[in-house]
């Protein structure tokens, strides 16, 4: 009887200790975030927060919503322009990414990202379908609000939506590869190297991204490398990189995103987020998925070789004779 108290306290504990820890990630990453908003303070064009929201529930369970809860009401208390607006875009925050592991776990969503239905999933229920309900819950209280113009309702509300998309896409996967990442042995010299040389080109490209100089495309090489060598490991860190030097490019209004409006320029930004994302993660999980096959391919032969071998060294009796045949030869 003790003994199972004793388990239930410490059930009780470790999962108030993890919505706290959530509730901590929540708003220390939206306060990241913020550093970039467009509108009114509080939307933006990258939402790191619905990222880590999405990865805690796939990783700690659902139990860890009031984490995510706590962590949206405490970044909108400054930020709402009245108490009711306040809970209702945190209740919004809070919806959308439970909506989205809801929907990930009902097509029976796997955290390794090594199956391309899987990252499928991720971003057209995770991202694409689950964001719908933050953004039109806050983007419509605001306007219920008083806070938005009517004619700035789209414009607000694309912007709220591809940012809290592009937080699931660029954040989730790195947050999935942490789970499993560990000290990497016997890796050979030139392993590093060309590690090292990807992380410098990432470098190299985010200055010219956020350059007077419109060469965001430089972006796609780098990515598709980063996949086929390092597969989700390379390709998930690569794209949040390259995606983060693009959103800073568009919040100082250089490059391709230089003289246009508001609705222009998140087209431009969050097209460029959304297609560097999906072919991040799509070619990592198609190298992924590959080698799998060809081990499950291997394992076959193996299992066939072993087979005729035992066969040919006479492991197993060979076949008796076929009576039936016998009879029917003639005299």
């Amino acid at each position: 009887m003790a003994d199972a108290r004793r388990e239930r306290l410490r059930r009780g504990g470790v999962a108030v200790l993890d919505i706290c820890v959530v509730a901590a990630l929540y708003y220390g990453s939206a306060k990241v975030g913020l550093l970039q908003q467009l509108v009114r303070r509080q939307v933006t064009p990258l939402w790191p927060p619905t990222g880590i929201a999405v990865a805690a529930l796939l990783l700690r369970g659902p139990w860890v919503w009031p984490g995510i809860a706590l962590g949206a009401l405490l970044v909108n208390i400054s930020l709402g322009p009245s108490p009711w607006a306040v809970l209702l875009i945190a209740a919004g925050n809070t919806l959308a990414p439970v909506c989205s592991y809801l929907l990930l776990r009902r097509t029976g969503f796997r955290v390794e990202l090594d199956r391309l239905r899987d990252t499928l999933a991720l971003i057209f229920l995770g991202a694409f379908a689950g964001m719908l309900v933050s953004s039109t819950t806050g983007t419509g209280t605001l306007a219920l609000a008083g806070a938005l113009p009517a004619d700035r309702f789209w414009p607000v509300w694309s912007v709220w939506w591809t940012g809290d998309a592009m937080g699931v896409l660029v954040v989730t996967p790195v947050l999935l590869v942490l789970r499993s990442a560990g000290r990497p042995r016997d890796v050979p010299v030139s392993r590093w190297v060309e590690a090292l040389l990807l992380l410098a080109a990432t470098c190299g490209v985010g200055l010219l991204e956020t350059s007077s100089t419109p060469l965001l495309f430089l972006g796609f090489p780098l990515l598709i490398w980063a996949a086929f060598r390092f597969r989700l490991a390379g390709a998930a860190p690569c794209a949040l990189a390259v995606s983060t030097f693009a959103v800073i490019a568009a919040a100082r209004g250089a490059g391709p995103f230089s003289g246009h409006d508001l609705l222009t320029d998140m087209i431009t930004l969050q097209a460029f987020n959304g297609s560097s994302s999906l072919t991040a993660l799509l070619v990592a999980a198609a190298v992924s998925e590959r080698a799998e096959n060809q081990r499950e391919i291997a394992r076959a032969c193996g299992h066939l070789a072993a087979l005729v071998a035992r066969i040919t060294e006479g492991g197993y009796p060979a076949p008796p004779p076929d009576d039936s045949a016998e009879g029917q030869r003639p005299p």
